[in-house]
């Protein structure tokens, strides 16, 4: 096999999402959003990857003592979580972490496991796991390394960096690769399009912001009403008549996912602290990130470059050649823009749960991202999201500030706890608009966004 077909066939084997142990019968009187939850946690739409042994036999790798999974299978789940990165399942998925389940090939001769939409887009904060936090703890570099060990497979690596630290991924640069592989009709290419696109590893966003938003994506350029740009993930080998026959449950799942709410502060707020601080927020802030309460309005603001003064790598990584591509195939039931502008600005709801910020995850707490001159240009992410390292003052992370050089024997998932801010596209400037503020305005502003 050349090294271009054992990349594709890896990147195939990683890259799908939304499979699951059966199937799901809807009800008639279920709304849109109630089928599109119970779609996104229990339906199949493609086979295993894995088989369940893989699953036990991954602590073979981890270096250490690790509970038996036939005895403590309890155990041995929460220590494979925290091994990649994984939180509790809120919902029914035999025993598994949230981001795993349990699947069968369409003939139903092949059972085993895969990764779903919650590998990225489930996390938890406090011991309590939500289907559409981001998950500020992922390790995907490790968990599929170590997976496809545990199978037998060698590990192919894929050309284009995954993850360099916990919490962040490159889902855009496979949803790149996986439709440079399709034609406009949808029909799989011996060999990519040449698109030029090159985007760098990213935070993960929050779902629940999704119901606000007119466009979507961090640079905006994408209808929000495209239920289509859901599915690329989708993609595998299936056929465009394949991907027709889905399109309804993911316009299911899209319906749930701009239904989410996001969770509410969970610690005590200084009223007359938050009050000074959401007048100072109607000064400086709503123009780009929208008023909240029930008369809230979102402008959907997508700020310049060279205004929001972030990094701009995601942003000018999508190419006009990967625009037309996109474009010209049925995945664009909306087109994209073709403008690239910046960033949107997004809503801040339940913000206080979103840590860490910025497109890129590279500021640990909205403290650190209204005083740009103290953030740490490299450091610890935390060992896990229990409040035991949250911080309720500056709120977000407890972030370990990191300056000797990383020790080059210290294994892969323990260096990937370390955020470096000058690796490409993870750089921590910009967003400089609170550094006029006194500490004081500064603290009440912090006090506000506590409510949202």
């Amino acid at each position: 096999m050349c090294h271009h077909m054992a990349t594709r066939v890896a990147i195939f084997t990683w890259i799908v999402v939304l499979t699951g142990n059966g199937t799901v019968t809807a009800g008639d009187s279920e709304t849109a959003a109630e089928r599109g939850r119970a779609l996104l946690t229990g339906k199949s739409f493609i086979g295993p990857s894995w088989s369940e042994s893989a699953f036990t036999k991954a602590r073979e790798f981890w270096g250490h003592d690790a509970p038996d999974p036939a005895q403590s299978p309890e155990a041995y789940a929460a220590a494979f979580a925290s091994r990649y990165g994984l939180h509790p399942a809120p919902y029914p998925n035999d025993g598994l972490p949230m981001g795993l389940r349990k699947a069968t090939s369409a003939d139903g001769k092949r059972k085993g496991i895969q990764i779903d939409c919650m590998v990225c887009h489930g996390g938890s904060i406090g011991g309590t796991s939500y289907v559409g936090l981001g998950n500020s703890q992922l390790d995907l570099t490790t968990l599929f390394r170590e997976l496809n060990l545990a199978e037998g497979r060698a590990f192919v690596p894929i050309p284009f960096t995954l993850n360099t630290s916990r919490g962040t991924v490159n889902a855009g640069q496979m949803s790149i690769f996986l439709l440079s592989l399709r034609n406009p009709d949808m029909t799989l290419r011996a060999f990519p399009v040449s698109t030029g696109a090159s985007l760098p590893e990213l935070d993960v966003p929050a779902w629940w912001i999704l119901g606000k938003k007119r466009t979507k994506y961090y640079d905006g350029r994408t209808d929000a009403r495209s239920a289509r740009s859901n599915m690329q993930f989708a993609m595998g080998d299936q056929t465009l008549d394949q991907l027709k026959a889905i399109e309804p449950d993911f316009r299911d799942i899209d319906a749930y996912l701009k239904s989410i709410k996001a969770p509410k502060y969970p610690f005590p707020v200084d009223a007359d602290k938050a009050h000074r601080g959401e007048q100072l927020f109607a000064k400086n802030c709503v123009r780009c990130h929208g008023t909240y309460g029930p008369n809230g309005s979102y402008p959907s603001k997508i700020v310049p470059l060279d205004v929001i003064g972030t990094d701009p790598r995601r942003a000018t990584g999508i190419t006009d050649r990967f625009i037309a591509h996109y474009n010209s195939t049925w995945f664009a039931d909306y087109k994209a823009d073709e403008t690239l502008v910046g960033y949107q600005a997004p809503p801040l709801d339940g913000v206080w749960a979103t840590a860490p910020y910025l497109h890129n995850g590279s500021v640990p707490t909205l403290y650190h991202m209204l005083k740009s001159s103290e953030r740490p240009p490299r450091y610890r992410r935390p060992p896990s999201t229990s409040f035991d390292h949250y911080d309720p003052v500056k709120v977000g992370w407890k972030a370990e500030p990191v300056t000797a050089p990383l020790d080059p024997k210290t294994p892969q998932p323990e260096a990937m706890f370390l955020f470096d801010s000058s690796r490409r596209g993870l750089s921590n400037k910009g967003h400089t608009f609170g550094d006029k503020l006194s500490d004081e305005e500064r603290m009440d502003v912090i006090e506000y966004l506590k409510t949202l």
